[in-house]
């Protein structure tokens, strides 16, 4: 009875069809995006190469919008149902990583396709909140081992093999997601205490664990931030070059190519984890309030779709995604004006990147789509 009443629903939804689009919310995404644009076109226009960086991320931004239709017009309680078997294929891809993977910067993140190359922790993101949301919503969760161990079990594995490539900023995310959904379920200040508790007698070994885990690049970035004039000349100049391109913005910015620090090349991957300090320079601090406004006013609306959702796996999966959303924009620009040290996150819809904007459009896709079929059943 349940299943013909949701496909009468489904029915009604589809025939709907646009009257279902939150122009508001597509609005502010592409706003975001063409923001995004303008300041990788700025700081890359003068490649002289035929398919320059801005033309790649518009390449990226196409197909990222096919992929957030796909998420809006499935049924997201399907594309849940596959949240396992992707899990695991995603696993498999992060082993690949580490065996045939491309190196860059020290780091190995990317399978190689052709003049392309995709990075499968990006899209472990998504997947693992679709796994967490699956996993929370089939049946009550009670007790510490089915609330905190199960699902802690099911994100070591990926996190383990992120952190190996390395990928310090996806396994954060990982650990931020995880988190999230804790909360979301519902801890019990004991089992919280206990969390906490152990967290901190655990923590001198952790640490010293990670520490020897982390190639020499990323200790440096990390001493770089505690001091930094540690290594001006060295690790310490990405953090360093930044804040003087935010610093010089100032109140209304330099201009469209005005930006001396990002022009001249004294701020590295400007188009990649340093967009926004491009965007600073050039825009200043009005552009800045205007940029956090359009962040501030997609995450309030994100929420929104969390308090009308009707069922548990659509505010799980919304949850996810907003607080996937929320890290990647804070320790983005948190780094990016020195108050976090520099582990790679690019800001959402604004960073060059083919994997990172895909899978940003189709979890913006996948949040609509809650939206979309708040009358249900379930």
């Amino acid at each position: 009875m349940a299943e013909e009443g949701n496909e009468m629903i489904d029915r009604v939804i589809n025939s709907r069809g646009f009257d279902n689009f939150d122009f508001r919310f597509i609005g502010l995404i592409f706003s975001i995006l063409g923001v995004g644009v303008l300041s990788i076109y700025s700081v890359t226009h003068d490649q002289g190469v035929a398919f320059p960086f801005y033309a790649k991320q518009l390449v990226w931004i196409g197909l990222g919008t096919v992929a957030f239709l796909v998420m809006w017009l499935s049924d997201y309680h399907r594309i849940a149902r596959l949240a396992y078997p992707a899990y695991a294929i995603i696993l498999i891809l992060l082993a690949v990583v580490l065996f045939e993977g491309r190196s860059s910067r020290g780091a190995q993140r990317w399978i190689p396709m052709g003049p392309f190359a995709f990075q499968p922790s990006e899209f472990a993101k998504l997947v693992l909140i679709l796994t967490l949301a699956h996993y929370y919503s089939e049946a009550p969760r009670v007790g510490w081992l089915q609330r905190v161990v199960l699902p802690g079990l099911l994100v070591l594995p990926g996190l383990l093999l992120i952190l190996k490539q390395p990928d310090l900023g996806s396994g954060l995310s990982f650990m931020a997601v995880y988190a999230a959904m804790l909360l979301m379920v519902g801890m019990r200040s004991k089992a919280l205490g206990v969390i906490l508790l152990f967290s901190l007698m655990l923590f001198p070994f952790a640490w010293e664990l990670m520490w020897g885990s982390l190639h020499d690049y990323q200790r440096q970035r990390i001493m770089t931030f505690v001091d930094p004039v540690y290594d001006p000349g060295g690790k310490g100049y990405h953090a360093l070059q930044s804040k003087i391109a935010i610093g010089a913005g100032e109140l209304m910015g330099k201009g469209l190519y005005g930006g001396t620090q990002s022009q001249l090349k004294f701020l590295p991957e400007g188009h990649t984890d340093f967009v926004f300090s491009v965007f600073a320079e050039e825009w200043g601090f009005l552009g800045v309030l205007v940029l956090l406004i359009l962040f501030v006013a997609l995450i309030w609306l994100s929420l929104e779709i969390v308090a009308r959702a009707k069922d548990q796996l659509g505010a799980l999966l919304a949850v996810g995604i907003i607080c996937m959303l929320c890290f990647c924009i804070v320790i983005n620009i948190g780094m990016t004006v020195g108050m976090f040290p520099i582990v790679g996150i690019p800001l959402p819809l604004m960073s060059y990147g083919g994997s990172a904007t895909i899978m940003t459009m189709a979890s913006l896709g996948l949040l609509l789509n809650i939206k979309r079929r708040r009358l249900s059943f379930f």
